[in-house]
């Protein structure tokens, strides 16, 4: 017996070295060490310093108002643990730091939504997010009438209005997209739809319209967005019709340029980008592309008022219209655009009432008055007509 116990001790000690002589894996995340802030007489500048290019994602939650910016593959050096900072100032009430979760690190300010509004953005070399809140208010100073949405869009600043649009329908040719139990594609439900709403557009407004595709020809996601940019579109939207594992999950949901955590939206983004020519060594590249994207602010009011309109459009003449929301995601389509862009996921070929409904030319043509009212809402909310 004593033999086997000392054979036992053998094998542990053995194992034991093993352990101690290989190295474990290092630590990808980067050690942020550094949060400041400064208010100047007309906004205030939350500085998170990060030193090395990383994913994040911003957004708002109510009750009670904060703004939070999530940093990935990010620690917090111990002396920022539970760390917040008192502002006390009449829109800003304090910034919050913590440790999300082993990889994600969560900045918060804490604001009043009605005396304020925010911009998060980001610098290079080295690389650190800004968030900056303005009070909605400035004491003393006339301020030009606001327009219909307050908020930190750079459009909104600059005054812009919208005069193109590049509408995109999904998939085309080699590439069906979804395909419904009775043989439906999406190709053809989102050209027939992006066809009936470039017609509304030009029949009802004084904007230029134009089609990435008017055929049944084969796209690939990243050229979508190149032609948008040759064309000098004001604003991007690219149609597509939705489908899950699950035949009992139903609704419509709109999508902005961003990174994503949520599985569902990873899982749609996946199906999206499939026919995307790129490969594993254009990682970096996509990612700096996605975090330097400018146009986050207004790509999600711009699919917040499609979203909201094609929903409400829907409802008037059709039951148990479900709206799945606004969400941000990693899609090939909308990476690269220099304009506001907005993809939208108008029904589910998975779902046996909705595949019914998206056969019927009358669905379709909702769907794209839905989709209309959507866009003239955003633009008319820019405060410069069209």
């Amino acid at each position: 017996m004593q033999k086997y116990k000392s054979c036992w001790l053998w094998i542990i000690l053995f194992f034991s070295l093993i352990f101690l002589t290989f190295p474990s894996h290092p630590d990808s995340r980067v050690e942020i060490h550094s949060v400041r802030y400064h208010t100047h007489p007309s906004y205030t500048r939350v500085v998170v310093d990060i030193g090395k290019l990383r994913e994040y994602v911003f957004s708002e939650l109510p009750s009670p108002d904060r703004v939070y910016v999530d940093i990935y593959q990010a620690k917090l050096n111990p002396i920022l643990h539970g760390k917040a900072f008192l502002v006390e100032n009449d829109y800003l009430r304090q910034i919050r730091v913590a440790q999300k979760t082993s990889s994600t690190v969560r900045v918060v300010a804490d604001l009043d939504f009605k005396k304020a509004y925010f911009r998060v953005w980001h610098l290079p070399d080295p690389f650190r997010i800004i968030i900056d809140i303005y009070p909605s208010k400035l004491p003393s100073i006339p301020l030009p009438p606001q327009p219909a949405k307050s908020g930190s869009s750079i459009i909104r600043q600059l005054g812009l209005g919208i005069q193109r649009i590049v509408i995109d329908p999904g998939h085309g040719g080699k590439d069906p997209g979804c395909i419904g139990k009775s043989g439906l594609m999406e190709k053809r439900i989102v050209l027939d739809v992006a066809t009936c709403l470039k017609k509304i557009l030009e029949s009802k407004e004084n904007l230029e319209v134009i089609m990435t595709r008017e055929s049944d020809i084969f796209l690939d996601p990243e050229s979508r967005t190149v032609i948008a940019n040759q064309k000098q579109a004001d604003l991007f939207i690219s149609i597509h019709a939705n489908a899950n594992r699950s035949r009992k999950l139903s609704g419509v949901e709109s999508f902005y340029l961003n990174f994503s955590q949520d599985p569902s939206v990873i899982e749609i983004a996946a199906r999206e980008n499939a026919t995307s020519t790129k490969n594993i060594s254009k990682m970096k590249e996509i990612i700096e592309k996605i975090v330097q994207n400018s146009k986050i602010v207004e790509s999600r009011e711009l699919a917040e008022s499609i979203q909201n309109s094609l929903v409400k459009s829907l409802s008037q003449e059709y039951s148990d219209v479900r709206s799945l929301g606004v969400k941000g995601g990693p899609f090939w389509v909308l990476i690269g655009g220099e304009m506001p862009s907005a993809l939208v996921e108008i029904s589910h070929l998975s779902h046996p009432t909705e595949e019914k409904r998206l056969k019927s030319p009358e669905y379709r043509q909702r769907v794209a008055q839905g989709i209309y009212e959507g866009l003239i809402e955003y633009v008319n909310s820019l405060g410069k007509g069209k």
